[in-house]
């Protein structure tokens, strides 16, 4: 069987550098600007992808993506080879996107978390309104209504606890209890 050999390439031709002398830029070594152009038309889906399996938004992951074309782009001179300008993009791409993650954590860690359960300060506000409403119109209640309605609600008894400790019947515990809701609510400004 026959051996067949790479036909050998033409070398690049030495470019000179300022050292030597030669201000021509017209040839530049590393990847040119067009080269990354088709780069950019060739690969910006499957760069984009790459962010997308990193990083959780789509914002994102565009700007991770355009971010590393610039790096690439401002460092196309050190790319020599032009067959490496993808991998240095995903490359960077990994990167970007490790260094956006470790911002987002950062930022959770740094911010500050609520207390729970506690309300804003114009709530407490409201809450207090309507609880100095409450207490006024309660004063405002013949005493066995408002012995019923306290012991009923705010102690949590049942109608048959409060007619016991209140030494009346469980009739007597209804009526008082409903003309106390009754005169609470003609108080307190709601309808029926």
């Amino acid at each position: 069987m026959p051996v067949i050999a790479p036909m050998p390439t033409a070398r690049p031709a030495r470019i000179p550098s300022q050292r030597d002398g030669g201000a021509d830029d017209s040839v530049a070594a590393g990847t040119t600007v067009d080269h990354l152009t088709e780069t950019y038309r060739a690969h910006y889906r499957s760069l984009l992808g790459l962010a997308a399996l990193l990083l959780d938004d789509t914002a994102s992951c565009e700007d991770v993506v355009q971010e590393a074309f610039i790096r690439v782009h401002s460092a196309r001179k050190r790319v020599r080879d032009p067959e490496k300008t993808l991998a240095y993009l995903r490359q960077t791409v990994v990167n970007l996107s490790r260094s956006a993650l470790r911002r987002r954590i950062l930022g959770l860690k740094l911010l500050s978390k609520p207390m729970p359960d506690m309300a804003s300060a114009e709530e407490g506000a409201y809450d207090q309104l309507e609880r100095d409403s409450l207490i006024k119109a309660m004063k405002g209640l013949q005493r066995r209504q408002r012995e019923v309605l306290v012991l009923r609600y705010f102690a949590d008894m049942t109608e048959a606890q409060v007619a016991e400790t209140l030494g009346i019947s469980l009739g007597s515990v209804k009526a008082y209890g409903s003309r106390g809701i009754a005169a609470l609510r003609v108080s307190m400004g709601a309808s029926v």
